[in-house]
């Protein structure tokens, strides 16, 4: 099938790699001139392993190819995936310019049916107006063209989103005929994920919902951290016992320093916003995202209360990006305690594998490592923020004589909190009692 992605972000690059290594034919637009040389290049626009290679193959083969001209693709393409950016607006709402300026395109440009897949992350409600739009230019050229308009949302973790694409737990698919359905069918034709098929309004829901519930996990464990360092429990063996329930489970009950990157909070924030328009009061969403914002705070309490007034300190931080394996510092954490310290007039000096130039845009007049033990030097305390696996493996026998004071803030819960201390580190973890 001949496939046209609209938008080489994120979404629209994974899904574009995704569905050529299927053996579709895939055109992947974007109006960035600059960015699709660079992909046409085999070089990507952000970090994500395994993608980038793969990448290269699929455009040296023929079977992916980037350009601007959307035109061509409308006309050649059975399939039109929307895959731009909706970012937050001040309010929270989902910012949908991207998205209606995509669909006014398609429908002052197609000329025959088509099936528009709505791929991008979109308020519920959002394909009934994008079909309006859709339809009013159609009018407007005085054609009658039939269409469809599925919601066929994403559900990629960053940092695995290529094992996501290719491997996904669930396929959902909101569309409103037997037509559409068939044309998905074949397009997933290989896939051995099951394949929900539902109405496009349920399946908005199904993403802010997923979204939603994985945000009040996190954030509902990040309380009880909270409780469990007050009363002496450790929440890792809590998270641990609990998760070993099967009507629970173990995942996102990792106690930390709060969720960021470019989903949840900004799912949460659009969603929180249509329900206040439409005056429905979402109480536990609410709290999730108010537990979220302060997770930080709260942290850094631990900080002051161990180092007193934080003026002139120097303070390492350990990882910049919202996780590993991704250079996205969108909503990250180290940014919320970057923010708090230079308040407090701390003395910074950072390390990320991939995420310091991005930073640095921000935050210029910090200092930057070039390794973790750099990091590390005369430093009065160390704060683990993001776990990647380069920090975690830190040489710390030998670190210890590098520090100032050997006192480390694990915001990840990531290391051994007894092989720390028998290293002669003071080691203070998120929810779980020092010895």
């Amino acid at each position: 099938m001949n496939i046209a992605v609209i938008g080489t972000g994120y979404v629209g690059t994974t899904t574009s790699v995704a569905l050529a290594l299927s053996g579709h034919n895939v055109f992947a637009i974007d109006h960035d001139a600059v960015k699709v040389k660079k992909l046409k290049q085999g070089n990507l626009p952000f970090y994500e392993e395994g993608i980038e290679e793969l990448l290269k193959n699929l455009t040296s083969n023929g079977n992916l190819s980037f350009t601007t001209q959307l035109e061509e693709c409308i006309d050649k393409c059975s399939i039109l995936f929307i895959t731009v950016g909706t970012p937050s607006l001040m309010g929270g709402q989902a910012d949908l310019s991207y998205v209606e300026e995509v669909a006014r395109k398609i429908g002052s440009l197609m000329n025959e049916y088509k099936v528009i897949v709505m791929k991008s992350t979109v308020p519920v409600g959002t394909s009934a107006k994008i079909k309006k739009i859709i339809l009013n230019e159609l009018a407007r050229r005085n054609l009658k063209i039939s269409f469809d308009l599925i919601s066929n949302p994403e559900f990629l973790r960053e940092g695995k989103a290529l094992y996501d694409t290719l491997h996904p737990d669930r396929i959902v698919i909101g569309c409103e005929t037997k037509e559409a359905q068939k044309m998905m069918k074949q397009l997933y034709e290989n896939a051995s994920s099951n394949i929900l098929f539902t109405t496009p309004i349920d399946a908005e829901m199904i993403k802010y919902a997923s979204n939603a519930f994985l945000a009040t996990k996190i954030s509902f464990i990040n309380e009880m951290a909270r409780f469990c360092e007050t009363i002496g429990a450790n929440v890792t063996e809590v998270a641990k016992g609990m998760g070993m329930d099967s009507r629970i489970g173990p995942q996102f009950l990792q106690a930390g320093i709060g969720y960021g990157g470019s989903c949840f909070p900004k799912d949460i924030s659009a969603l929180l916003a249509l329900a206040s328009e439409n005056n429905i009061p979402l109480n536990i969403l609410q709290a999730v995202s108010l537990v979220n914002q302060t997770q930080t705070e709260w942290f850094l309490e631990k900080v002051k209360q161990a180092l007193g007034p934080l003026s002139g300190k120097r303070i390492a931080i350990l990882g910049l990006t919202f996780k590993p394996q991704t250079d996205d510092i969108r909503e990250a954490p180290s940014l919320k305690i970057m923010d708090q310290l230079l308040q407090n007039n701390a003395l910074i000096t950072a390390y990320d594998p991939q995420g310091m130039e991005h930073v640095k845009k921000i935050y210029p007049s910090i200092s930057y490592a070039s390794n973790p033990l750099e990091a590390l030097k005369e430093a009065d305390a160390v704060l683990i923020v993001t776990e990647w696996q380069e920090i975690l493996d830190i040489d710390w026998k030998t670190a210890i004589h590098i520090v100032s004071t050997p006192l480390v803030f694990d915001g990840r819960n990531a290391l051994n909190a007894s092989v720390m201390e028998q290293l002669g580190y003071r080691y203070v973890g998120v929810g779980t009692p020092e010895s």
